[in-house]
């Protein structure tokens, strides 16, 4: 909103300017023609500036154009508060109480950083002799500043904005006793990074069917901080390793962050075209095939699979691909349908509601989350209802063979060598630190 108030008078300045400019001109040759004793311009000029009138004139056309913001930056002084600090602006009080609001979601309001500087932007209301304020902007830290702006619904509003973050390697690892997931979380892991994991693994394991009782699980992730120490977001999966059923599968990320994949001990990437299975923490409550229809009651081809889950556990594409329908499927509830190449397509039904942004023509990303397990449409209760097309054609998404990724070859094989003995040996350091 303060970026759109300032265009806006930046050009009603310009033009009201650009018409005083006009009309001094015009003063000035009226004079200059109008007098016929006084015949060099020079010495109109010097007349017209010795007489007030200069003076008036050049005050009239700065009081005309002033601009009603004020720009401050204000050094915080011993024993400053907000209060204090706006007060001393006339700001309204209506506007000092949601700044200190706004604030107090990240510090108190009476403890400000002596010698930083505030960045404040006040709009004065000379009718009321009360201003408002615009922006204020108030660093809390070196690298964290907390923005508090008026916004276009005239509210006030804040965010934090981070600088500077600092980079941990977080190195956790259970025995899964009831699932990845809450196995996962008794470890401190986040959320998002549990998604991540299921996302790789999710070309080689099926969640629901492959994982026994004390199966084991270690992962290698980045983790930001801010210079307090408090946690801001997750970064990658560097590391990733299951012991599952008998199998061991280790895998590491490999390439930049523009573009990376991650790859086993051979070289060989694991990403497929498609994921076994688009969601976690799911049992297979009906597989693809004849049944008895659980609501209409006789026999039918159950073209999906059905995933039972908790109302709003996170589904997530299991292929990259362009939205081609994300609406009321009737018996399906709210349903997306995904176009992933020539070949393959992907259908998710009964969700609860779709992810944000979900439409036609968006384009998502392998493993992004689209939607939520709910239970719309003919459905007896929550679950998802997964379908794999290829050329248009209804197949089994559990017995589908899906071509693997690429190999590393050559100087990339050498370089990924590299890397993955270097990442055996951090975690290796990072094992015996703890013990």
């Amino acid at each position: 909103m303060y970026q759109s108030i300032k265009k806006s008078w930046d050009k009603t300045k310009n033009l009201l300017l650009s018409g005083f400019i006009v009309a001094f001109v015009l003063l000035v040759a009226v004079v200059y023609k109008s007098d016929e004793k006084i015949t060099k311009k020079s010495e109109i000029i010097g007349n017209f500036k010795e007489t007030t009138d200069l003076k008036i004139f050049k005050k009239f056309l700065l009081d005309q154009i002033k601009s009603p913001f004020i720009n401050l930056n204000y050094e915080i002084k011993k024993g400053d508060t907000i209060l204090k600090i706006l007060k001393k602006y006339k700001v309204q009080n209506s506007d000092i109480e949601k700044i200190i609001i706004q604030y107090k979601k990240y510090g108190k309001s009476n403890r400000l950083l002596v010698g930083n500087t505030i960045d404040i932007t006040i709009k004065e209301n000379p009718s009321t002799n009360k201003n408002s304020i615009v922006k204020f902007s108030v660093p809390i830290t070196k690298s964290t500043t907390i923005s508090i702006i008026k916004d276009e619904e005239n509210k006030i509003v804040s965010k934090k904005i981070i600088t500077k973050l600092y980079n941990k390697k977080i190195l956790s690892e259970n025995i899964i006793k009831d699932n990845l997931y809450s196995s996962a979380i008794d470890t401190n892991i986040t959320p998002d990074i549990i998604i991540e994991f299921a996302r790789i693994f999710g070309f080689e394991i099926d969640f629901q069917r492959d994982i026994r009782k004390n199966d084991y699980f270690k992962i290698l992730y980045e983790k930001y901080f801010d210079e307090s120490g408090d946690y801001i977001k997750s970064g990658s999966i560097l590391y990733a390793h299951m012991s599952v059923n008998g199998r061991e599968i280790s895998l590491y990320k490999f390439g930049n962050d523009k573009g990376y994949g991650y790859f086993d001990i051979n070289g060989k990437s694991v990403e497929k075209a498609l994921m076994k299975t688009p969601i976690n923490g799911a049992r297979l409550s009906s597989p693809f095939g004849m049944r008895k229809h659980p609501i209409l009651g006789f026999n039918k081809k159950h073209t999906g699979t059905d995933f039972a889950a908790k109302e709003g556990t996170p589904i997530m594409a299991s292929g990259s691909g362009t939205i081609t329908r994300a609406k009321w499927c009737g018996g399906g509830g709210n349903c997306i349908k995904i176009k992933h190449n020539s070949t393959y397509e992907t259908i998710y039904a009964h969700m609860k509601n779709f992810a944000k942004g979900m439409k036609v023509g968006k384009k998502v990303k392998q493993g992004q989350i689209i939607g939520y397990v709910g239970s719309t449409g003919m459905s007896t209760g929550p679950h998802l209802h997964y379908e794999v097309l290829i050329n248009g054609k209804k197949v089994n998404s559990q017995k589908l063979k899906l071509p693997s990724g690429k190999v590393l070859k050559d100087n990339e094989r050498q370089l990924f060598e590299i890397h993955r003995i270097k990442t055996d040996v951090l975690i290796a350091e990072m094992i015996a630190k703890k013990n």
